[in-house]
């Protein structure tokens, strides 16, 4: 009998034997549990469809309120008890490696809580997820830190913890390692939990406001990674279209170098001017430039109603019909030739969020000031350690996403409030809401050559940080 098989045949034996038992430590650990059910969840959009594999009794499944909700797990009591507990989602009794037989659709999230450890193959564990993925499907997996197993083992000797078969190691690193080899990419991996233990007030108070700490983090029991799967066949040569929105204000001197400048990205392509209260003749400009169009990309000017770079923004993306959406700053501050780059990096999936970065090229002098290149690496390092994924630049007004994503930050905005002025913490907070791939593409910053910057440095500044403080409630102190 192969060693895999046999090795399934034993853990489902050990189930299925000692579930009483498990049953009951699981019982005693549930503030544990809860705590990792209420991390899941903050992961999961409302309905949405979910496959969890491990499902045990349910209670995790239940806890995610999924429009449509399928447990697996290879011990038959559990199964059993999850479909009398709850009805409304489907249960099945098999291995994970067997799943291919029942002939389930694609998922919006796939969910592996506590039993990639006990897995005898994750290659083969990796390949049958995968085709149950769209290409927008999460998968969450929840791992324990080899930091706690002498307390864990200390727990089992001590009856609180039910004794576990041995298990496979599978540090942060190693993890990833894996992820790569199935064809997934991990989007963010996010540390949890200090205090396993349910002390009333205390345990709570440590697990949202120390755990998530730097230099607390690297010692908490349990890491959650969300992933993303990856298609590897190529992509057509380039997108079939693009829309590109270009907030202006007092601008008037740059309209015609844009114009010449922009290249052809998509098969169709179109710009879209969003004029925004000049004191120039920014909007004549525009107007003159749509009336004298010539070229295979077509011109848009619309009139900007509200106020703020955000607001323009979400303006010209209500007008955009491209599959892609790219916003670029009038003031030419970044080359224009530099875009392909952003729409590549999106077109061809490796990345779901392209971000402009201006901290990695030399900088021509005066195109950024101390005082703000400052602030724009204390944002970096502050978002990378908010968003769990790696951003040196957050202010670069270039960024490219696809419009279907778009539409679902902006479907999910209520979570943060409406109140970024400037657009661009709006939708990263929005993409990492979603757990999109978010990559900086590094890009050349040049001297303004026309009119001056609309930041206010010091006014807009507390603003943004106040705009953390939210982000920080909503997606790291949880």
């Amino acid at each position: 009998m192969p060693s895999d098989v046999q090795h399934r045949l034993a853990l489902r034996e050990y189930r299925q034997k000692y579930h009483p038992q498990l049953a009951i430590s699981h019982r005693k650990n549930r503030y544990y549990h809860q705590t990792i059910y209420d991390l899941i969840a903050h992961q999961v959009l409302p309905g949405a469809s979910v496959l969890e594999i491990g499902c045990g009794s349910g209670e995790l499944l239940a806890a995610l309120s999924p429009a449509v909700g399928v447990g697996l797990d290879i011990d038959s009591v559990a199964v059993e008890t999850a479909r009398c507990r709850y009805p409304q989602f489907t249960f099945h009794e098999t291995a994970v490696e067997d799943m291919d037989s029942l002939n389930l659709p694609q998922f919006d999230y796939v969910i592996c809580n506590g039993v990639l450890q006990e897995i005898y193959d994750l290659h083969t564990l990796l390949r049958t997820i995968r085709q149950v993925c769209h290409d927008r499907t999460r998968i969450i997996f929840c791992t324990c830190s080899r930091l706690w197993t002498p307390m864990l083992r200390t727990a089992e000797m001590l009856g609180r913890k039910f004794t576990t078969p041995d298990e496979s190691w599978l540090p942060r690193d190693e993890l990833e390692n894996l992820l790569v080899q199935g064809g997934m990419q991990v989007v963010r991996q996010t540390p949890a939990v200090i205090a396993p233990l349910g002390v009333p007030l205390l345990s709570n108070f440590l697990n949202r406001w120390v755990a998530p700490l730097p230099g607390i983090r690297h010692l908490d029991l349990s890491l959650l990674t969300i992933a993303r799967p990856l298609d590897h066949s190529p992509p057509a040569r380039r997108p079939a279209s693009v829309s590109v929105v270009i907030p202006v204000r007092n601008e008037s001197g740059n309209i015609a170098s844009l114009l010449q400048r922009i290249p052809m990205m998509a098969d169709l392509q179109e710009l879209i001017f969003v004029e925004g209260n000049s004191t120039d003749d920014t909007w004549d400009a525009v107007q003159q430039a749509v009336k004298n169009r010539s070229g295979p990309m077509k011109l848009t000017a619309i009139k900007q109603t509200g106020r703020g770079k955000g607001d323009a923004v979400r303006l010209g993306f209500s007008m955009a019909t491209g599959e892609i959406l790219l916003i670029l700053d009038g003031d030419l501050s970044v080359p224009p030739e530099e875009l392909p780059r952003f729409i590549d990096a999106v077109h061809q999936n490796k990345c779901e969020f392209a971000n402009g970065s201006r901290l990695v090229y030399p900088m021509e002098d005066q195109a950024m000031q101390f005082l703000n290149m400052i602030a724009n690496k204390s944002f970096g390092m502050l978002f990378t350690y908010l968003l769990g994924q790696r951003l040196r630049d957050t202010l670069c007004g270039t960024k490219v996403l696809r419009r279907s994503d778009y539409l679902r930050i902006a479907a999910n905005r209520e979570y943060f409030g409406d109140f970024d002025p400037f657009g661009d913490f709006d939708l990263l907070f929005g993409a990492a809401r979603l757990n999109l791939k978010i990559m900086d593409i590094p890009v050349h910053y040049k001297q303004r050559t026309y009119g001056q910057t609309n930041i206010s440095r010091f006014r807009h500044g507390l603003l943004l940080f106040k705009m953390c403080g939210v982000a920080a409630k909503k997606m790291t102190f949880i």
